[in-house]
Parts: structure tokens; C-alpha cells; sequence
């Protein structure tokens, strides 16, 4: 008896044990399943994905925005003095412009003092001679040159995608524009030129341009050459498509500033009503007048009114300032 139960419970130990290397081996191969399992609904779900961001919608919320932020790196570039110096054809030598702005200041100072005027009104000057008046002027001749630009760009379109059709390359239809457009559409595509000649990229090439002349169309210009370098495609017919788009542009400015010229015109008459009156007062009844000048009360009137004209004539330029 004592043998047989001996045979039994070592019969139960081997089968045991079998059971238990044979279970584990079984496990193995299940948990090597599962995790097959596991990698391919992985793949399953970064498949979905791709396919999920390639879909239209995805991709116009992408490019707007990619442009939106290209559009805030272009009004915070255009703030500084350097760009408007480059937009004006001026360079970005800024040192210099600080110095002949300094030099404006301190004259147009000295000039109220030698006329025996307060100290006050002097400084004020100065102050406006020296930071405003160039910052002024210099906005004056960018936006000029830049106007100047836009207008023909179309035209310049048009001459690159005729040269393309006729089968010549880009970079030939691009020193056709420096030596047919005027300036300063001219010079801008002769830069650009020479820079790709010397070896730099043609995005490169355009970023710089960009940097000279912040547009949106030159911006368009550059997206399109951008994206037809990368996945190919007809390029005269984007070119077209973008000469045309331009051009709608443009006709739409221009009924814009028809149809806001009264709200305009308006604005000026309103904004510069309140000095003339006050200069042709001074003029024929100066003692009338003069206690705005000598008296303490009469110069916190005077600000009063400066900070409230200013305000309106803020508000104004908002209402009738379109930006396409």
C-alpha cells in the first residue's frame, strides 16, 4: 500500500510539473498574440491618424494656420525701422537714421528757443521733430514704393507665365521682369536674380525679397513657387490662377477706397476743422486767443483737446482703414 501511494503521488509530481512547462509554453505563445494584437491596432490607429490628417479639412486648417502666423511675423517685422528702411529703398542702416533724427530734434529745440518760446513747448518739439517727423516720412515713402510694387506685379506675373508657356526656364522669365518692369519691381527681381546666380536658393532668394518688400502678394508669389518645387505640377496655371486672383485684388481695393471716399473725406474735414479754426482765430484776434498760450488753464485746455483730437482722429482712421 505504501508503494502505491508512493507511485501515485510521484505520478502526480511529473504530471505536475509537464503540465506546468507545457501551460507556460502555451502562455508564451498567447502573450506573444497579444502583443501582435496590441502592435497592430497600434499601426490600426496611427493608419487612422495619417489618413485623419490627410483629409481636406485637416489640410486647410493647416495652411490657414500656417498663414495666420506668417501673417503675425509679417506685421510684427514691418514695425521695426529697419523694414520700413528696406521697404523705402533706404537700406537698414538704423544707426544713421537715429542719428539724423537726433540732429532733427535738437535743431527744431534750438530754433523755438532762439525764438524765445517756453521750454515747455521747445522740448515738445523736439520731441515730435526728432522721433515722430522721420518715422513719418519714412512710412510715407514705404508705403509709396511698396504701392508702386503691388501695382505692377501683376503685370510681372503675367511675364513669367508667357515665358514659361513659350518654354523658357524661371530664372530667364525673372531677368526678363528686372529688365522690362519698372522700378521698383526692377530692382527687387534684379536682386533676387543676382542672388540665385551667386548660388542662394530660390526660396532663400524670395525670403530675402520678402524681408525688402513685406507683401502679401509677394507672399502668394512665394508659396506657389514653393509648392510647385516640391510636388511639381503645371506652374504657368498656378501663375495664372494667382495673376488673376491678384488682380481681383486690386479691383476690390479700388472699390473699397470708391465707396469709403465720403466716410474719408469726412474724416479729414472733421480732424482738421478744430486747428484751422484755431489758427485763423490767433491770426485775427490774437489777444482773444492768447490766454490759451500764457495762462496755466489755457495749456491744460490746450492738452485736454490734443488728447481728445488725437483719440477721435484714431477712431476715425480704424473705421475707415481696410486691410486685404
Amino acid at each position: 500500500m505504501l508503494f502505491l501511494l508512493a507511485g501515485v503521488l510521484g505520478f502526480l509530481t511529473i504530471a505536475g510539473l509537464g503540465f506546468a512547462l507545457t501551460s507556460g509554453g502555451d502562455g508564451s505563445a498567447k502573450a506573444a498574440k497579444r502583443a501582435q494584437l496590441i502592435a497592430g491596432d497600434r499601426q490600426t490607429a496611427t493608419a487612422r491618424a495619417k489618413a485623419t490628417a490627410n483629409t481636406p479639412d485637416v489640410r486647410r486648417k493647416q495652411i490657414i494656420k500656417t498663414l495666420k502666423e506668417q501673417d503675425r511675423r509679417q506685421k510684427k517685422a514691418s514695425l521695426t525701422i529697419a523694414a520700413r528702411l528696406r521697404a523705402a529703398g533706404l537700406g537698414d542702416n538704423t544707426r544713421l537714421f537715429w542719428i539724423l533724427s537726433g540732429v532733427i530734434g535738437l535743431a527744431a529745440g534750438a530754433l523755438l528757443l532762439v525764438l524765445r518760446q517756453m521750454p515747455l513747448i521747445a522740448l515738445g518739439a523736439a520731441f515730435g521733430a526728432g522721433f515722430g517727423l522721420p518715422r513719418w516720412v519714412v512710412g510715407i515713402m514705404a508705403k509709396a514704393r511698396t504701392k508702386k510694387f503691388t501695382e505692377a506685379f501683376s503685370d510681372a506675373i503675367d511675364i513669367i507665365v508667357r515665358g514659361i508657356k513659350s518654354g523658357l526656364p524661371v530664372h530667364d522669365c525673372l531677368k526678363m521682369i528686372s529688365t522690362e518692369c519698372p522700378e521698383p519691381l526692377a530692382g527687387e527681381f534684379r536682386i533676387l536674380t543676382e542672388n540665385v546666380a551667386m548660388g542662394m536658393s530660390m526660396d532663400q532668394a524670395l525670403e530675402r525679397m520678402f524681408e525688402r518688400m513685406p507683401t502679401s502678394e509677394l507672399r502668394f508669389f512665394t508659396i506657389v513657387l514653393s509648392i510647385q518645387a516640391k510636388t511639381g505640377g503645371n506652374l504657368a496655371e498656378a501663375l495664372g490662377n494667382l495673376s488673376t486672383v491678384l488682380r481681383a485684388r486690386k479691383l476690390m481695393a479700388e472699390k473699397v477706397k470708391a465707396l469709403s471716399a465720403e466716410a474719408v473725406a469726412s474724416a479729414f474735414i472733421i480732424g482738421s476743422l478744430p486747428p484751422a479754426v484755431a489758427t485763423l482765430i490767433s491770426v485775427t484776434a490774437p489777444a482773444y486767443m492768447a490766454p490759451l498760450f500764457t495762462d496755466p488753464r489755457g495749456h491744460m485746455m490746450l492738452i485736454g483737446a490734443a488728447i481728445w483730437m488725437s483719440i477721435g482722429i484714431f477712431v476715425m482712421r480704424k473705421m475707415i482703414n481696410f486691410k486685404f
